[in-house]
């Protein structure tokens, strides 16, 4: 099984994919809450260079009220993070995949939501 939800964007800049992979996610109830620069951060941290990676912690707060009621700590593996980093020829997106992400507990139900994350993330990719 995979663990992501890929798609690679020809001729794309970041910040053009970081726009577009936001207005996507917003379409499908997500906010970003969190944005961490991985190439800023280790140029700075450790003095090296990386091709452009940026990582997005994505939220659904209906969808992420429903996994907390149901698996209170489920929140260690919240939010969804959706990455974008220079391929060559452009920039991929990737988001987790909550289906795979919540292997490890044993919830029937928090499975079924995981499922319906994972459907509007993969709509969410397929439109950046």
């Amino acid at each position: 099984m995979t663990y992501t939800i890929n798609r690679k964007i020809d001729g794309i800049t970041m910040q053009e994919a970081d726009s577009r992979t936001r207005a996507a996610l917003s379409a499908q109830g997500f906010g970003v809450l969190t944005e961490i620069d991985v190439t800023g951060t280790m140029k700075k941290k450790l003095d090296v260079e990386m091709p452009g990676y940026r990582i997005l912690g994505a939220c659904n707060p209906g969808m992420a009220y429903k996994a907390i009621g149901m698996e209170p700590r489920v929140g260690a593996m919240l939010p969804c993070n959706v990455i974008l980093r220079e391929v060559d020829g452009g920039i991929e997106v990737s988001a987790i995949d909550p289906v795979a992400s919540m292997q490890s507990i044993q919830n029937a139900e928090l499975h079924a939501v995981a499922g319906q994350v994972r459907d509007l993330l993969q709509k969410a990719v397929d439109a950046v």
